[in-house]
């Protein structure tokens, strides 16, 4: 026990006990995209989102309202592929039915109907094959490298699963991931894949805007290093508007994550958890919520550690308010690290959907 939040033992969303991710990505010279699930333990973990991007792709969200019928779900996909990518979410309904894994609708313990929401990217095309994009049979592969995966696993960054393809501001994007452990023990961990219109670094000065953020000292880059990286970073863009990505106008984006708590949260206050983690997306990336973003966050709540009630609460408040509000400034704080530490494992892309230097390249970290 500590008196402020701590690093979890592998700062990722593996560090919330039963979590389980999994990546898989398309094979194939002209393909940049791939599929991420992330999975629970059997019996699934409270689930919500919230969805605040202009252009989103998602599948099964409106079953995460608290008013509907759904109480837990089993997995959450994020996907490449833009709308096309969904179908990846099917694989892994199917691989959740032949594991009896789901709602059940019926007296036979196989009658069941997984739901699986999922939402996608757009990477169309950064491979410079437009029809290169995940199917049902990349998220089974996704959930089954899940399953494959132990307890406390160590999650793969960067130019893995649903970041595969993706781009923040013409800078290489990726999959990062980062946990915090709360005075109370309670853990509170976020994945986010990056793939934001907006940028990720001041244009200023090269500084990642998620570290300004992070309450540590920030070490500027170099005046001359910065504007050796902005020429780079420039001509990459002009050399990507001559090859098959830049065909789509405009750029088209969206960047997703999952912030997960080990915490007995209801449906309510994990969409308020989705909610409040968009805030930490909006410290990394410069602008947010575009109309040409489609940026999604999910919550999940394991429940395996109930908040005790507090005393003196307004009549009709029976949770722990003070608890409940350290788990919600800490999912927007994980999710801002989340998107620098992605953004950091990225690795420049130079293929026939474009030029896309990583941050790392850039500023030869």
């Amino acid at each position: 026990m500590t008196d402020s939040p701590r690093t979890g033992p592998l700062d990722a969303l593996t560090d919330i006990p039963g979590l389980r991710v999994g990546h898989a990505r398309l094979a194939g010279e002209r393909a940049l995209s791939g599929t991420t699930v992330v999975l629970t333990e059997p019996g699934g973990a409270t689930a919500a989102v919230d969805v605040r991007g202009g252009g989103p792709g998602t599948r099964e969200t409106d079953a995460l309202d608290p008013r509907n019928l759904v109480q837990r779900v089993e997995a959450l996909v994020l996907t490449g592929g833009s709308a096309f990518g969904l179908e990846a979410a099917a694989g892994v309904m199917a691989w959740l039915e032949e594991a009896g894994r789901g709602v059940r609708v019926g007296p036979d313990p196989t009658q069941v109907v997984p739901v699986v929401p999922a939402a996608a990217l757009f990477d169309l095309g950064r491979g410079g094959d437009w029809r290169a994009r995940p199917d049902a049979a990349l998220g089974r592969r996704a959930a089954e490298a899940a399953a494959a995966a132990g307890p406390g696993t160590p999650v793969a960054m960067g130019n893995v699963g649903a970041g595969t393809g993706a781009v923040a501001g013409g800078l290489k994007g990726g999959i990062g991931t980062a946990s915090l452990v709360l005075p109370s023990g309670v853990t509170v961990a976020a994945l986010a894949a990056v793939n934001a219109a907006g940028s990720v670094a001041d244009p200023r000065t090269g500084v990642l805007y998620g570290r300004l953020h992070s309450g540590e000292r920030v070490a500027y880059p170099d005046a001359g290093r910065h504007e050796a990286a902005r020429r780079t970073l420039a001509a990459a863009r002009e050399e990507s508007a001559r090859r098959f990505a830049a065909s789509v106008r405009p750029p088209l984006n969206t960047t997703l994550a999952v912030v997960a708590t080990d915490a007995a949260l209801t449906r309510a206050q994990a969409q308020k958890l989705a909610g409040t983690a968009h805030d930490g997306l909006a410290r990394a990336v410069h602008p947010v919520h575009l109309l040409t973003d489609g940026d999604t966050v999910f919550a999940l709540a394991t429940g395996a550690r109930p908040l005790a009630a507090e005393e003196g609460l307004p009549e009709g408040v029976d949770y722990a308010l003070g608890a409940v509000n350290e788990i919600l400034a800490a999912g927007a704080e994980v999710l801002t690290r989340a998107v620098v530490k992605g953004v950091l494992a990225a690795e420049s892309i130079d293929g026939p959907g474009g030029v896309f230097p990583s941050y790392r390249d850039l500023y030869e970290l």
